[in-house]
C-alpha cells in the first residue's frame, strides 16, 4: 500500500506541477533562452525518474532486492527534488535556496530510512533473484547516463542547479553499484551483495544531503549578510 500510495503523490504532483511551471510557450515568454531551456530539461529527468521509479518498485518488489526498492525511492526524491526546482526556477536566490535546503533534508531522511531497512533485510530478507537486478540496473544507469548528460552544462550556480546535478550524478553512481549487485548476487547465490549495495546507496545519499545543505546554508547567510 505504500508503494501506490507514492505512485499516486507523484501523478498528483505531476499534473499539478505542470499547470503552475510551464507556460504556453515559455521560449516566447519573458523568462531568459537559458532558464526556458533548462526548465524543459528538468521537464524531461522528472519524467524520466517518475517511470524508473514506477519500474524499480515491481522490479524489487518482484525480485525481493532491497538495492532496488532503495534506488526506486532514489528516483522517486529526485522526481520531487526536479518537481521543486521546477516550482522555484524563476523565484528568489533565497527562495531556491530554502528549497535546496528542503531537497537536502529530503535526500537525508531517504539515507536513513534505506540503511535502517537495510539493516531489517539483514536479519529477514530471502535472496533476491539476480537476473533481474542486474537487467534493471543496466535500464536505470542509461536513464540516469542520459539525464546527467542534458544536466551536465547546468550543473553550475546555485544551490538549486547544483542540487539538481548531484542528484543525477549520485544516481548514477549507485546503478553501477546496482548491477554489481546483481553480479555479486549471481555468482555467491546469497543476499549480501545486494544488502551492501543497498548501504552503499543510502551513504551516498548522505553524503549528497550534507553537500546540498551546506551550500543552501551557505548562500542564505552570504543573502543575510546584503540585506
Amino acid at each position: 500500500p505504500c508503494w501506490f500510495f507514492l505512485l499516486y503523490i507523484g501523478f498528483f504532483i505531476l499534473r499539478n506541477l505542470r499547470k503552475e511551471t510551464m507556460p504556453n510557450n515559455c521560449c516566447d515568454s519573458n523568462e531568459h533562452n537559458w532558464d526556458c531551456k533548462y526548465r524543459i530539461i528538468l521537464w524531461v529527468v522528472l519524467v524520466i525518474n517518475l517511470g524508473m521509479f514506477i519500474l524499480e518498485i515491481f522490479s524489487g518488489l518482484i525480485s525481493g532486492s532491497q538495492s532496488l526498492l532503495a534506488d526506486s525511492l532514489d528516483f522517486f526524491a529526485d522526481a520531487a527534488n526536479y518537481g521543486i526546482s521546477l516550482y522555484v526556477l524563476s523565484k528568489s536566490i533565497t527562495l531556491r535556496a530554502k528549497a535546496s535546503l528542503i531537497k537536502g533534508y529530503t535526500m537525508g531522511v531517504f539515507g536513513v530510512f534505506v540503511a535502517v531497512s537495510t539493516v531489517y533485510k539483514v536479519f529477514f530478507a530471502v535472496t533476491p533473484k539476480a537476473e533481474i537486478i542486474g537487467a534493471v540496473g543496466f535500464l536505470a544507469l542509461a536513464a540516469n547516463v542520459f539525464s546527467a548528460f542534458l544536466l551536465y552544462k547546468y550543473r553550475k550556480g546555485d544551490s538549486n542547479r547544483a542540487s539538481v546535478w548531484i542528484c543525477s550524478r549520485n544516481d548514477a553512481i549507485a546503478n553501477i553499484a546496482v548491477i554489481f549487485a546483481g553480479l555479486g548476487v549471481w555468482v555467491t547465490n546469497t543476499k549480501w551483495p545486494d544488502l551492501a549495495v543497498a548501504f552503499i546507496i543510502a551513504s551516498i545519499s548522505l553524503s549528497g544531503a550534507y553537500h546540498i545543505i551546506k551550500k543552501a546554508k551557505k548562500e542564505l547567510e552570504v543573502r543575510k549578510v546584503i540585506n
